[in-house]
C-alpha cells in the first residue's frame, strides 16, 4: 500500500528541501494501462563549475561557473528526472545562488534537495549554506526525504540518499539519488549497505542514479546489485566511462542507472559533446526505461 511506503520514507531522519510549485499545469493524471517512456539523467553537476579556462578572483564566485550549461545539458538530453550530485546552495564560489531552485525553475520542473553538509556563515558565505544532491522532475514529486549514511571516518565528508516518490502520468516510482563515498572502499561498502536496506522492500518501480565512486565489479556495490539491474549492463555499449573530463583520457565509470526488474531499460549512454565537456568535470549518463502500467492507482506493487 501506498501509506506503507510514504511511512517508510518520513520515518527516515535528516531533513530535505522539496517544492511542486515551479510548474503549473501539471496534473497527478489517472493510472495508465500501458508502460510509460521516461528519460531519466544522472550528473555530477561539479557545483555548476564547468571547464573553462580561466583565472579566480579570490572573495569572488570561481570563473568556470555556469549553472545555464547545466541547465542547457538538461534540456537538450530531454531528461524527464534527473538525479544531480555536488550542488550548492548560498555558496560564495558558487554566486550564493540556491542551485536546485533556480534549476528547477529555468527548466520548468520540480524539485527536491538534499543537504548532506550544512554550514553557518564562515569562510565559504556569509550566509548559511549547504551542499547535497538534487532531484528534478517533469512530474509531480509527492513525497520526498534525505537520509545521511553512515561514515567510517568522522573526518570524511558526509554522504546521503536522496529518495522521491513521483507519479509519472499515474504511475509510482520511487527515485533514489547518491554519491558515495571517493576516498574509501570500505566506507562505500557500508554505504552501498545501508542505500540497499533504505531501498528494500522493492515493491514499487525503482530507480536509483548517482555517482558512486566505484568501478565496476567492485565489490562494494554488491548490496546494491543483489536489489537493482544496472542499465548500462543490460543496454550499453562500450565502456561507459564518465569521469573526468578534466584529464586527458576517461577513466572511470562511476556514474550510474540502476532499476528494478519490472521496469525495461530501452537505451543509456554517456553524452559527451562540445557542451558536457565543458559543463562539469563528468559526463551525464542518459538512460530510456519504460515503467510498468499501473492499473491500481498510485500505490506500490503488493
Amino acid at each position: 500500500m501506498r501509506r506503507r511506503l510514504v511511512a517508510l520514507l518520513f520515518a527516515l531522519p535528516s531533513v530535505c528541501y522539496w517544492s511542486t510549485a515551479e510548474v503549473g499545469g501539471q496534473s497527478q493524471g489517472n493510472p495508465q494501462a500501458g508502460p510509460q517512456v521516461l528519460r531519466v539523467m544522472s550528473y555530477n553537476i561539479h557545483h555548476g563549475s564547468g571547464n573553462t579556462e580561466c583565472t579566480d578572483v579570490p572573495g569572488e564566485p570561481e570563473c568556470a561557473l555556469d549553472l545555464d550549461a547545466i541547465a542547457e545539458v538538461i534540456r537538450t538530453h530531454d531528461a524527464d528526472v534527473v538525479g544531480l550530485q555536488e550542488v550548492d546552495r548560498f555558496w560564495r564560489r558558487s554566486g550564493t545562488v540556491d542551485q536546485p531552485a533556480y534549476l528547477a525553475r529555468v527548466l520548468g520542473m520540480h524539485y527536491c534537495y538534499g543537504p548532506n553538509l550544512v554550514h553557518s556563515p564562515d569562510g565559504h558565505s556569509t550566509a548559511p549554506h549547504e551542499y547535497g544532491t538534487a532531484i528534478l522532475s517533469r512530474f509531480p514529486i509527492l513525497e520526498c526525504h534525505n537520509t545521511l549514511l553512515p561514515r567510517v571516518d568522522v573526518t570524511t565528508e558526509q554522504r546521503g540518499l536522496l529518495q522521491a516518490f513521483i507519479n509519472v502520468r499515474g504511475v509510482p516510482v520511487l527515485f533514489n539519488n547518491t554519491h558515495l563515498q571517493h576516498t574509501s572502499a570500505v566506507e562505500r561498502t557500508v554505504q552501498a549497505a545501508r542505500v540497499a536496506e533504505l531501498i528494500t522492500p522493492v515493491n514499487t518501480p525503482t530507480v536509483l542514479v548517482g555517482d558512486l565512486n566505484a568501478d565496476p565489479p567492485e565489490p562494494s556495490l554488491d548490496p546494491i546489485e543483489a536489489l537493482l539491474l544496472d542499465v548500462w549492463v543490460l543496454a550499453g555499449f562500450g565502456d561507459g566511462l564518465t569521469a573526468f573530463v578534466d584529464e586527458a583520457q576517461l577513466t572511470r565509470r562511476i556514474d550510474y542507472v540502476w532499476v528494478s526488474d519490472d521496469i525495461t531499460a530501452n537505451e543509456i549512454y554517456v553524452a559527451i559533446d562540445s557542451l558536457t565537456t565543458l559543463a562539469s568535470d563528468h559526463y551525464p549518463v542518459v538512460a530510456g526505461i519504460a515503467l510498468p502500467g499501473s492499473a491500481v492507482g498510485l500505490g506500490p506493487k503488493p
